[in-house]
């Protein structure tokens, strides 16, 4: 477990938390875990007797958490299962000082973030953006990329992750 998370980024307790179905990971979890592993999301994802229906609905008032790591950060599904769609997004409110942390994030895939309140800065590939109401930004996620809510309010966005088709 240990050489695991040392190679995929993913903490020790998180990845013991998800074996024993403690908690759901995140999209970008699961995308560190699987480039560690060496194999596709779709690896740890259980297949019913049915397919999912190629269409998923999402009342607002049915949004499911999603887990996160990151002190600060909550996240609210909007999309459907990640074994039949190549996205998956998240309304997210960002506190004020919240961040991904000392280490720069790498995964597979792309992300895109649209900032609907408040400011936000992310580092990509050593570049800085401050993203405010109405901006957006797209980058490959084996970039090296970090964010951060540097300012005294809280930042609502929509967080979507694209995986690699395989």
């Amino acid at each position: 477990m240990q050489q695991l998370a040392e190679i995929s980024d993913v903490s020790p307790a998180a990845i013991h938390k998800i074996e024993r179905s403690g908690m759901v990971p995140t999209i970008t979890t699961l995308l560190k875990l699987a480039a560690a592993l060496g194999v596709s999301v779709s690896y740890f994802v259980e297949e019913g007797e049915t397919p999912p229906e190629p269409v998923h609905y999402t009342p607002a008032d049915q949004r499911p958490r999603v887990y996160t790591s990151h002190k600060g950060l909550s996240l609210s599904g909007i999309t459907g299962s990640y074994q039949k769609f190549q996205t998956a997004a998240a309304i997210a409110r960002m506190a004020p000082g919240a961040s991904s942390g000392e280490k720069a994030l790498r995964h597979a895939g792309e992300e895109l973030v649209h900032v609907l309140s408040g400011e936000v800065s992310f580092r990509v590939n050593s570049r800085d953006y401050i993203l405010k109401a109405g901006d957006s930004l797209q980058f490959d996620g084996n970039l090296p990329h970090h964010w951060e809510n540097k300012s005294k309010m809280p930042v609502q966005l929509i967080w979507i992750a694209c995986r690699n088709r395989d």
